[in-house]
């Protein structure tokens, strides 16, 4: 009779941590997380999304997946050392919408600066010309990226790209379309060599 009394504590006390624990993790969340998968022809990328840290950019991305934008996009571009024509080299991946698709109004830049969000190994980011021009393309990053913070030397202007997000899963996805080699022509000489010859489709992003 001790010995199962004793038994019954034991899994009462195990319980209980385990609430504990789970409690903890929920405590220690990012409040306002959002979380999609992005569905691809060579596997899956779950993502997290900071809407507390960058609310425009993030409510922008979700404007896209709900509106289907990403059905029939593409990862198209990858950019590494060996092939890069910019200044200081990254290595990304870049990807956007359906061609298709007609993309919405650009928005305005959320420099990390504002945001307190760096380009590390699986950032996701917004491909921008100008500042405040993001609209649908964005890329991931494949190691950390100074260069494309606020302030660093990748743009002229010095505000960097807009990062709202990062993958938690599937980074050997991300990884093997960076190593991806077969790319087309291109008259544009600072993207030669980075255009995919057969681009990876994104079949859908779906949030969780």
């Amino acid at each position: 009779m001790r010995r199962k009394l004793r038994l019954m504590l034991v899994i009462c006390s195990w319980l209980f941590s385990q609430i504990v624990a789970a409690e903890e993790v929920v405590a220690e969340a990012p409040v306002n997380t959002n979380f999609v998968i992005m569905h691809t022809s060579k596997g899956d990328i779950k993502i997290a999304l900071y809407g507390n840290n960058a609310p425009v950019t993030v409510a922008n991305f979700l404007k896209y997946v709900e509106a289907g934008a990403f059905s029939g996009g593409e990862f198209y571009r990858v950019v590494r050392p060996d092939n890069d024509q910019g200044s200081p080299v990254i290595s990304v991946i870049q990807g956007g919408a359906n061609p298709a698709f007609t993309d919405f109004s650009p928005i305005v830049l959320e420099t990390t600066k504002q945001t307190g969000l760096v380009h590390q190994d699986g950032s996701l980011s917004m491909a921008r010309g100008e500042a405040d021009t993001a609209t649908s393309a964005f890329f991931i990053c494949v190691g950390e990226q100074p260069a494309l913070d606020a302030g660093g030397k990748r743009n002229a202007d010095g505000l960097g790209f807009a990062t709202f997000g990062k993958v938690i899963e599937g980074m050997d996805v991300v990884k093997y379309i960076l190593k991806i080699r077969e790319t087309r022509v291109d008259e544009d000489a600072y993207v030669s060599g980075q255009m995919l010859e057969a681009p990876i489709k994104i079949t859908s992003v779906v949030v969780l």
